[in-house]
């Protein structure tokens, strides 16, 4: 009984293992509710098989990792592939992704907060104000045609890579100004390595980049790091390494809304999201250990190039 009464229902560590729960519950959710089943597995998008299976953990692996250096969800590498590759359905290439991202942002989640670089407080205040926009998406991507989704993505890519050429790292250069008023924050966090960080932000403009965060995130299925990490930091004035740690909190509970919506409404493909997202949680702890090390300007340049080629060939569908 001693050692029950340590367990909190306050502690993020536990809410986020409840939240994992609750979306694998959801899973057995849709036939109640009458809704459109999702793909299981058995039922491969690829020809099927361990092959396919181990390449797709593989990609995971990679998804994982590199989403969690830069603080995203990886959405945004794993929805191309879907689309370009698996031939899914825009509907279903977002159900699935978003499934994944809760996974490896879950698992990314877990490590940053045994790091002591995420600002809890103020992640679980973004973090609700993405719930409406995530639920609210899920059900507008329903009428997005594959064209008009493919040219919107397309061009969402190509300008999120514009912004990383333009602004692979460093501190804030825009940060919008405090003002001395009520809604002003003032944040300091001490890491489990003794680093302090000093930071403040306008708690107002954080809510509602966080609501659009959460719809862009549901009806893409890109998790909404690659929009929250720049705006935290170059806008916010967030240090990198907060920003990417809290962004993945909020990834981790804005995503299982996000998942668990579109399980109901039948657009995860199960074949696909399992070994993906086992790749992903590895791929997630990979990347939470190497973010300490690594100096991310040079991989981030690279990556923006590949989301331009891939942006550009979407257009061209």
């Amino acid at each position: 009984m001693k050692h029950l009464a340590k367990v909190s229902l306050s502690d993020p560590q536990v809410v986020l293992l409840v939240l994992l729960a609750v979306v694998l519950l959801a899973i057995s959710l849709p036939p109640l509710l009458g809704a459109p089943q999702p793909r299981l597995l058995g039922q491969p998008t690829l020809s099927g098989g361990i092959v396919e299976f181990a390449l797709l953990a593989a990609f995971g692996v990679v998804v994982g990792c590199y989403g969690t250096l830069i603080g995203a969800g990886g959405g945004f590498l794993m929805v191309p592939v879907m689309l370009l590759i698996l031939g899914m359905t825009p509907q279903r290439a977002v159900g699935t992704s978003l499934a994944v991202v809760f996974l490896n942002a879950l698992s990314g989640t877990l490590s940053y907060l045994r790091q002591g670089r995420v600002d809890v407080s103020t992640g679980w205040q973004f973090a609700l104000a993405t719930v409406p926009g995530s639920i609210l998406g899920a059900f507008l991507s329903v009428f997005l045609t594959t064209r008009l989704f493919q040219l919107v993505f397309g061009l969402m890519l190509i300008g999120l890579s514009l912004f990383l050429v333009f602004r692979p790292g460093g501190e804030a250069e825009l940060v919008i100004p405090g003002s001395v008023g009520r809604f002003d924050v003032h944040r300091r966090l001490v890491d489990a390595h003794g680093v302090t960080y000093t930071y403040s932000y306008n708690r107002i403009c954080g809510l509602l980049l966080s609501f659009g965060v959460g719809f862009l995130s549901s009806i893409f299925g890109i998790g909404g790091g690659v929009i929250h990490v720049p705006a935290m930091v170059h806008l916010f004035g967030f240090p990198a390494h907060v920003a990417s740690a809290t962004s993945h909190f909020i990834l981790a509970v804005s995503s299982s809304v996000g998942a668990a919506t579109h399980l109901g409404l039948g657009h995860v493909d199960l074949w696909t999201a399992v070994p993906l997202g086992l790749g992903a949680i590895f791929g997630a702890q990979l990347g939470a250990a190497l973010s300490r090390r690594l100096r991310g300007s040079i991989i981030v340049r690279l990556l923006s190039l590949a989301l331009a080629l891939v942006g550009l060939r979407l257009l061209t569908l």
